[in-house]
């Protein structure tokens, strides 16, 4: 269903956001109800307004407006970013497209599996896995000084319906970006994941709390109650043991 969605909210780019309300064939009564719940959304809907990707473009708002993670000048690398909703907001907010001359300006590096279409003040690598050495590579050698500021993910894996199995595989993939943290997030740096709770969170948390000064789980008005999803806050960076010296 998570693959499902972000195709759905890929799709929406290219209409201009106005979505068939009718019922393809061959959809499940799964599918065809959660995107009847998807058109009732209100931050679907505000999403239109606003021209936003996607709905998720909400969750890193409300994050960033009650922590202030992201401004003018600072490197972004957005992990998982398609359809593009939170490279829009990192756009905007560290001033990548240059659109305020008063400012410093920024840079977003986007990664994904799936297509993302172009947006102005980002650049992005995909279809790209960004667990793969040949991708982290060319993240390094994209990235101004070979460093970011904000390391953000949105990232998960397509759900098998297995929670714990589920549960484990998103872990997995947070540890991952925690590991090429170490090579490229700046001291001071700021980390963001999406988790789904389980066994293993706490085990995450306890990594964060060793490399940052500061670790907090938020869940954003935006992310639906009912959901298993947090994300994972960690700010100040003390910088990781496998780090590169520049």
């Amino acid at each position: 269903l998570n693959r499902y969605l972000k195709l759905v909210c890929t799709s929406l780019q290219g209409q201009r956001f106005h979505t068939a309300v009718s019922r393809p064939k061959g959809r499940t009564g799964a599918e065809h109800l959660w995107l009847m719940r998807h058109l009732k959304d209100p931050f679907v809907k505000a999403a239109k307004v606003e021209s936003y990707r996607c709905r998720s473009a909400f969750k890193l708002l409300e994050v960033d407006e009650r922590h202030r993670i992201l401004r003018p000048g600072l490197r972004v690398l957005d992990c998982g970013a398609a359809p593009g909703a939170w490279s829009q907001v990192a756009v905007q907010s560290v001033n990548a497209a240059g659109t305020d001359p008063s400012s410093p300006v920024g840079f977003v590096l986007g990664v994904d599996l799936l297509h993302i279409f172009p947006l102005e003040g980002a650049t992005f690598l995909c279809p790209a896995d960004v667990t793969d050495p040949r991708t982290f590579q060319r993240i390094r050698e994209l990235l101004p000084g070979h460093r970011a500021d904000v390391i953000l993910s949105d990232m998960a894996p397509n759900a098998t319906g297995i929670r714990d199995l589920d549960h484990n595989r998103l872990i997995s993939l947070c540890w991952s970006l925690l590991d090429l943290a170490q090579h490229i997030l700046h001291p001071g740096g700021t980390f963001l994941c999406k988790i789904w709770t389980g066994s293993q969170t706490h085990r995450l948390q306890k990594r964060l709390t060793q490399e940052f000064q500061s670790m907090r789980t938020i869940k954003p008005n935006a992310s639906r109650k009912e959901s298993s999803e947090v994300y994972l806050l960690a700010t100040q960076y003390r910088r990781g043991k496998g780090s590169v010296e520049e």
